[in-house]
């Protein structure tokens, strides 16, 4: 179906591979997460991941979706997708590469973890490789503290998780760190509001140095990176008691969290456009939300 040549898909193969197994490992670390949590704070059987294929309406291709409702993790999506489609005209206008020829392949990872404890950070992930005439990576990792104490850059789990974010970055280029970060703090944040989602992380699109091993490693590293830091915060936070007062900030805070995703996320956007599976795109959706 795709017009594009052998060695552009040879590397979105690669790039599936990558972002599956990375999958498979992230559902591994939080299902050891769930084990450890303390049984007074955290009742009942811990959660696995339910995992459900889906394919394309559209073009050829589909993905993995992993979910789990458990009992640290109240709500977490882990899922990976790839295609080999057509853009419509539309969405062609707005890709490079794509205004001639509309063909495209994909692949990607998204994750969100909704804690069940306040004192757990919310988080999400994703990567992705898209090729059209031209090709590229996109993607980034956020930190959303749910309570105002902890809602600072000098907080010890931002200072963690920007630390593990430069650390992918530096390896690569040292000037990665200072750019993607200002951009997520851009892309992040909700006008309606004058309030940024959280605390931050990286953000990068389109990023093609023009070296796709150089840029395939570096966004491998994003994800090694999400996968050593963010057990480390909840290990760290999820022996903390919680209180009623800091569980109806969570669910305010979380009702930001729906804001952004339906009101600017471009991935939700692209993925609805895109002919891409609506429970997995809407699965960054809270359980339990609360606006005041």
């Amino acid at each position: 179906m795709s017009s594009l040549p052998p060695e552009i898909l040879e590397r979105r193969e690669r790039a599936k591979a990558w972002f599956e197994g990375l999958q498979t490992r992230i559902f591994a670390a939080l299902e050891q997460l769930e084990d450890e949590a303390p049984e007074d704070l955290y009742p009942g059987a811990p959660g696995r991941f339910e995992t459900r294929p889906w394919t394309r309406e559209t073009g050829v291709g589909g993905g993995i979706g992993g979910h789990l409702a458990g009992r640290l993790f109240e709500k977490a999506g882990i899922h990976t997708s790839a295609a080999t489609s057509r853009f419509s005209p539309e969405m062609a206008a707005q890709m490079p590469g794509a205004d001639q020829d509309p063909s495209y392949v994909s692949a990607s990872i998204s994750l969100i973890v909704h804690p069940r404890s306040p004192r757990v950070p919310t988080v999400h992930m994703n990567t992705r490789f898209l090729s059209t005439a031209e090709s590229w990576f996109g993607g980034g990792a956020d930190l959303t503290p749910m309570l105002d104490e902890q809602r600072s850059q000098q907080a010890d789990d931002a200072v963690l998780f920007h630390a593990a974010m430069q650390g992918a970055c530096d390896a690569h280029d040292p000037d990665w760190y200072g750019r993607y970060k200002a951009w997520c703090d851009e892309y992040f944040f909700l006008p309606h509001r004058n309030e940024p989602r959280g605390i931050g992380g990286i953000f990068y699109d389109r990023h093609n140095t023009g070296d796709f091993e150089k840029d395939f490693a570096f966004t491998r590293a994003v994800g090694e990176a999400f996968l050593d830091v963010y057990p480390k915060i909840v290990r760290h936070r999820m022996a903390e008691p919680w209180t009623e007062q800091d569980r109806q900030q969570q669910l305010v805070r979380r009702g930001r969290y729906v804001e952004f995703n339906l009101l600017y996320d471009r991935g939700t956007m692209f993925g609805l456009k895109a002919g891409g599976n609506v429970d997995t795109i809407l699965s960054s959706m809270p359980p339990l939300v609360a606006w005041p």
